[in-house]
């Protein structure tokens, strides 16, 4: 009887560990999914957006343009509140598209908005499925019609597609006189000359004479001289770069010459307009593969200086993308560069406030290279870095960087695969430092990927943004931002006068808690890429702004106080 009872305790015993043990695993479990959930900023949500897009339904064959990737970018194309994307495709295997022997589907594709998270491809109805060899894309609404038009770079002739304010565009290429027939990667639009309408500035890389090679190859190897094989850029002669002045009227005019903007001998990658030294005018830097880069400083008269050498910032490493941005908030335009392997990449942190008061120069372009000290360099060795941007990605109110990453090293037992590697976030800590939170947030538990061209926007409307990464002969990735730590922000769109209405080039100022943070409006950075035209600020915990100030192209400035939080709002400019 006693030992019926101990045993009758003792399964009771057991039981009651057991239920407890379960309730406390159940519990460790919860709480272990509550941390990893907060700690996932970024989760890949490209088939729930409905994203099918393809990169290149063909093979590689181990040629340069199949290689360089290509380009995306977010923009409201109907204007309809809600940001659309826009990615570039190349067709397939070079030399079969150089042939017209590719029988490939693949086309760029415009894909709409729904405004509930998900996306339709409209590309066939808008007619935008351009089939050439694709490169780049940058958005601007050049004609002053109050609708964002397209413009897409190629191997081969560009073209620039008007939007018909229906979902609908057309093709006017030709009669706008921006074909360029060259292989033109990066563009930009931007107020070049101060008439207020967007010029553009495209971006050439080499001349990719295969006949010219192979030729002088066969001879090279019959001398006993060991040629570069066709993936070297270096083995082929850059070609300038064009600036395409607005004449008003729907037309361009070459005007590369006579600003003296070619970038001769760049090979270059991509450019960024930007107000450097913050004389109410855009200065130009262009970031080029396996060469120095320029930067020209406007002279407000439509003509450039070359300031590359005396700017201490004439990149000599192998230049990706690039962006721009007040990351230390001093209230000056820094820049960021990703390069090449072993070719760290670089945060150039702007002089002008030093300039000015040691030397009275205002008109002085000059940075100085802070990324080992900011902690940017070391971690960034081992990785070839393409797409781009300065962001809040966490609305704090100071400015973060990711970095899109994939190598141009292919498999030794797979040729026709490049090697993927992962992006990278990078936290500003606000002392001039920033901290890989990769890992945390995310971004390294995701597929390695052979990553290209990026975009950043806040396509689902809720406070932060997302990241749109295009993949080398692979499947896109669209990063959802689910930073939910209630920090506060603010989203600021600019509607310019005519003919620069989406205010290509105004800046912005937040003023709060004794800190000012800037913006500017750029059409294209990035790599081959375009980012959202609205202006996006962190805020941290400040529930109200004390101050926003835009300062427009022509120097006009407005101003807001006493602006509530977590919301967009439209400022437009007065006449």
């Amino acid at each position: 009887m006693r030992t019926s009872t101990y045993q009758s305790v003792e399964s009771a015993c057991l039981d009651f560990y057991r239920s407890k043990y379960v309730m406390c695993f159940c519990m460790l479990l919860v709480v272990l999914t509550a941390m990893i959930a907060h700690a996932t900023t970024f989760v890949d949500v490209t088939h729930e957006a409905g994203i099918q897009f393809q990169h290149s339904n063909g093979s590689r064959t181990s040629l340069l343009p199949e290689d360089m990737g290509s380009g995306a970018g977010f923009a409201d194309i109907d204007n309809d509140g809600d940001l659309d994307l826009y990615i570039v495709n190349i067709p397939g295997a070079f030399k079969d598209t150089l042939s017209n022997k590719s029988n490939t589907t693949s086309t760029n594709v415009l894909y709409r908005n729904n405004g509930n998270g998900t996306f339709t491809d409209i590309t066939q109805s808008a007619k935008v499925g351009d089939t050439g060899y694709g490169m780049g894309c940058v958005f601007a609404d050049y004609n002053a019609d109050g609708n964002i038009d397209i413009y897409v770079t190629n191997y081969g002739e560009n073209v620039l597609y008007r939007n018909n304010g229906d979902s609908t565009f057309t093709n006017v290429t030709q009669t706008a006189g921006v074909e360029c027939p060259l292989w033109s990667t990066g563009a930009v639009f931007a107020d070049c000359d101060g008439d207020n309408d967007l010029d553009l500035y495209v971006c050439n890389y080499v001349d990719y004479d295969l006949e010219k090679f192979e030729k002088k190859k066969t001879e090279s190897e019959q001398s006993g001289i060991l040629v570069p094989n066709a993936l070297n850029p270096t083995v082929f002669q850059p070609q300038d770069n064009v600036l395409y002045r607005n004449n008003g009227d729907g037309t361009f005019t070459d005007i590369t010459e006579k600003a003296g903007v070619p970038a001769s001998g760049g090979r270059s990658m991509q450019a960024i307009f930007s107000d450097f030294d913050n004389d109410n005018d855009l200065d130009l830097y262009v970031a080029n593969d396996t060469s120095d880069n320029h930067i020209y400083r406007n002279e407000g008269n439509g003509s450039f200086t070359d300031v590359s050498a005396d700017s201490w910032a004439a990149d000599f490493r192998g230049s990706m993308g690039i962006t721009a941005g007040d990351y230390d908030a001093d209230g000056d335009i820094d820049l960021f560069i990703s390069h090449w392997i072993e070719q760290e990449n670089v945060l150039y942190r702007n002089l002008l406030k030093e300039s000015i008061a040691d030397t009275n120069n205002p008109e002085h372009i000059r940075f100085v290279d802070e990324s080992y000290s900011a902690l940017l360099a070391e971690i960034s060795i081992k990785e070839i870095g393409w797409g781009t941007s300065l962001f809040d990605y966490d609305n704090d109110g100071d400015l973060d960087i990711f970095v899109a990453n994939g190598s141009t090293f292919q498999h030794l037992d797979q040729p026709e695969l490049l090697i993927p590697q992962n992006n990278q976030l990078f936290r500003n800590e606000g002392d001039g430092t920033f901290y890989d939170v990769s890992n945390s947030s995310g971004i390294t538990n995701l597929p390695a990927r052979v990553s290209r061209g990026t975009a950043f926007g806040d396509y689902d409307n809720d406070g932060d943004v997302d990241v749109f990464v295009l993949n080398n002969y692979d499947q896109p990735t669209l990063l959802r931002n689910n930073i939910n730590n209630s920090n506060n922000w603010l989203h600021v769109k600019l509607v310019g006068l005519s003919p620069n209405k989406n205010a290509v080039g105004a800046k912005i100022l937040l003023s709060n808690a004794g800190t000012t943070q800037i913006r500017e409006i750029y059409a294209g950075e990035s790599y081959m890429s375009a980012n959202s035209f609205i202006a996006e600020f962190g805020l941290g915990k400040s529930t109200q702004i004390k101050m926003l100030q835009v300062i427009w192209n022509d120097g006009q400035t407005q101003s807001l106080q006493d602006i509530s939080v977590n919301q967009l709002i439209e400022i437009v400019q007065k006449p």
